[in-house]
């Protein structure tokens, strides 16, 4: 009887230390996937500045770096999407990641790889268009002094 413990005790140690193959991991993602997940995913413009603005949030621009050079914002971290599994050293773990895109395509894709990763993840769900149109005029100046109050250059929170 010894011997079956101890037999069961390594095929637990191994199974649990054993790298699981992502496909596995996205199975069982998506054999759990509910409408309350649905809901998690998302994240809406004035929900993330706020969680930016108080520390809690990091936000990830994944589009490719010629788009990042056409035009991005000062704020946010660049990672494009298909440099994200070289990157997560860069990901600060106790915050909540929020991928961004000009819609939310890549964005989403990045989330979801996140999330399978391990991190608390969500897509801005009206994209970087949607912020650029948000952040205009008043609201930027409002935002970024929201953020860098003694309005010295730096990178924010």
């Amino acid at each position: 009887m010894k011997s079956f413990w101890t037999a069961l005790l390594a095929c637990t140690i191994i199974a649990a230390t054993a790298p699981a193959a992502e496909s596995a991991s996205f199975d069982d993602y998506l054999r759990f996937f509910d409408y309350r997940e649905r809901s998690a995913m998302k994240i809406g413009i004035s929900e993330m500045l706020e969680l930016y603005r108080q520390g809690q949030a990091q936000i990830v621009d994944v589009r490719f770096p010629e788009e990042q050079r056409a035009w991005s914002f000062g704020f946010i971290k660049s990672i494009p999407i298909n440099e994200l599994p070289d990157r997560l050293n860069e990901l600060d773990k106790g915050k909540l990641i929020v991928t961004v895109c000009p819609h939310y395509d890549r964005a989403e894709i990045a989330r979801t790889y996140l999330t399978l990763k391990g991190y608390r993840s969500r897509y801005l769900v009206e994209g970087l268009l949607g912020l650029a149109e948000h952040l205009r005029g008043d609201r930027a100046r409002a935002f970024i002094e929201g953020i860098n109050p003694s309005g010295r250059e730096g990178t924010p929170p």
